[in-house]
C-alpha cells in the first residue's frame, strides 16, 4: 500500500465496516416487510447490480466485464461468499440480533484475513502470523466479545 494512500484507504474501509451492520439491519427489516428474507436478498442484489453497472459505465470498465476461461475459477467464488453473507445475515440477524450476528462475522473475518495474509492466498500481500499478531487478534476478539456482552 502506498503510504500516501493509507489514510484514504483506512477511511474508506472504516466506512465500509460501519456499513456492514447497517446492511444487516436494513436487509433484515426489508425481509420482514416483504415477508421473506430471500425476497429482501434479491432486492439487495438488484440494487447492488444496478450500482455496479453504473460504476462500470462511469469508469469505462464495462467492456472488461466478462467470465473468462483465462481467469482461474476460484476468483469467481467471491460472488458465492457475498451471497452467503447477505442471505445468512438477513435470515439470522432478526432472530439472533444484529450485534451478535456481526460479532461472529468479525471473528470469522479476523481468522480468515490472518490466514489469507499469512499464506499470501489469491495474490494477497504476505504478512506472517507471529506471536504479536496472534495476541493482537485475540485482543480484538476479546474486545468485540466484551462490547457485545450484555448484563
Amino acid at each position: 500500500m502506498a503510504a500516501n494512500n493509507a489514510p484514504a484507504f483506512a477511511t474508506i474501509m472504516l466506512l465500509t465496516g460501519i456499513g456492514i451492520p447497517f446492511l444487516a439491519a436494513l436487509n433484515s427489516g426489508l425481509g420482514q416487510k416483504l415477508g421473506h428474507p430471500m425476497a429482501a436478498s434479491v432486492v439487495l442484489f438488484a440494487v447492488a447490480l444496478l450500482i455496479a453497472i453504473i460504476g462500470a459505465l462511469w469508469t469505462g470498465s464495462m467492456g472488461q466485464v466478462r467470465l473468462s476461461a483465462e481467469t482461474p475459477f476460484h476468483f469467481h467464488l467471491g460472488g458465492i461468499f457475498v451471497a452467503f453473507y447477505v442471505i445468512a445475515v438477513t435470515f439470522i440477524a432478526p432472530r439472533f440480533g444484529v450485534g451478535n450476528a456481526i460479532f461472529f462475522v468479525l471473528v470469522g473475518q479476523l481468522i480468515s484475513a490472518a490466514t489469507i495474509d499469512h499464506f499470501g492466498l489469491f495474490g494477497a500481500m504476505r504478512s506472517a502470523i507471529d506471536a504479536r499478531r496472534i495476541a493482537g487478534i485475540a485482543l480484538m476478539i476479546a474486545g468485540v466479545w466484551l462490547a457485545r456482552r450484555t448484563g
